[in-house]
């Protein structure tokens, strides 16, 4: 059983603090990355298109970024509920899939069926650290 214990210090992709140790080499439990390993700084991250769903009151926006730090921190809200991975196509059909709900623009009325749609994506795992395993991932390709 591989234990999850705390890393000597952030891992260098996403600051998790915990790790375990795989094939010989600490790994960060949140993303994956090996620890101690830095991405090259002379190369752009690779692109990450993530459909968010944030709550605002008893209203939810569905949108999508490939910066998502960057354009969460340009909208008010109350709480990230979760990531999807996918860009447009995927916002879209999400868009289709809640129109009856949908109260102008990219905002819908969070009723139960939103909720049970974002309380499947958060089984996934807690948004920051979905993303930070996608980054880490599309690193290692």
């Amino acid at each position: 059983m591989v234990k999850n214990v705390p890393l000597p210090g952030p891992c260098t992709l996403c600051g998790g603090a915990r790790g375990q140790r795989l094939r010989g080499s600490w790994h960060c439990a949140a993303c994956g990355w090996r620890y101690g390993d830095v991405p090259d700084s002379d190369l752009p991250l690779p692109r990450i298109d993530v459909v968010y769903y944030l709550r605002f009151d008893r209203r939810v926006k569905i949108g999508t970024s490939m910066r998502p730090r960057q354009r969460l921190a340009s909208i008010r809200h109350d709480e990230l509920l979760a990531f999807e991975r996918g860009g447009r196509s995927v916002e879209q059909e999400r868009h289709r899939q809640f129109s009856a709900l949908r109260e102008g623009g990219e905002w819908f009325t969070f009723t139960n069926e939103l909720e049970v749609h974002v309380a499947q994506l958060r089984r996934k795992g807690e948004p920051w650290q979905l993303h930070a395993r996608w980054l880490s991932d599309a690193l290692r390709s």
